[in-house]
């Protein structure tokens, strides 16, 4: 496996990369009572928003314009959020190919009043695509790892990303040979 991006396959010219400290981003957000589920912790969806709003910031940093969702996989969730906690979603782009990006997302809390270390509560990897104004999918630059963890982040997501497509085609596959058996869905 190979650190950097191939080239993609056009005429047009190629992008310089980005290196992945560019478009890192944090959000923080303090939980309140209107954030809360029936069980009285902070519902999964809210925290999926600030991990999708967090993801779409770097995606668009990185891309250098409009970036829209375009699937959420591995969203574990670790331990409960409650009312009162500092949220923190860390965000970075792993991997990218010709107009996608994955980003590798860390949600860490901790208590607004006190100074214990946050607790990591939660991770997700989304997968972006940069689109232009008309909605079409446009090139990005390639990401740069810098780090060790960078490296070890840009392989895993090759592999994520490999996994997905199998998983595509698997399914699509499945549902070609059930028609062709005459059942319908």
């Amino acid at each position: 496996m190979t650190d950097q991006a191939p080239a993609a396959q056009t005429d047009s010219p190629e992008i310089p990369g980005k290196p992945v400290s560019a478009s890192r981003t944090t959000l923080s957000h303090i939980m309140t009572h209107s954030d809360t589920n029936l069980l009285g912790t902070v519902h999964g969806g809210v925290i999926m928003k600030l991990v999708d709003d967090a993801a779409g910031a770097v995606a668009g940093r990185h891309s250098g314009g409009p970036a829209v969702t375009a699937s959420m996989d591995e969203m574990a969730f670790l331990e409960p959020v409650r009312v009162g906690d500092l949220v923190h979603v860390k965000a970075q782009v792993n991997w990218t190919g010709r107009s996608s990006m994955e980003v590798g997302v860390r949600v860490l809390a901790e208590r607004w009043n006190e100074s214990t270390p946050a607790t990591h509560v939660g991770s997700a990897y989304l997968v972006f695509a940069a689109v232009d104004a008309d909605g079409k999918p446009r090139r990005v630059p390639p990401v740069v790892p810098e780090t060790e963890r960078d490296r070890r982040r840009y392989q895993e997501a090759q592999i994520r990303r490999t996994h997905r497509l199998a998983r595509r085609r698997a399914i699509l596959d499945l549902r070609e040979k059930r028609a062709a058996e005459g059942f319908e869905d």
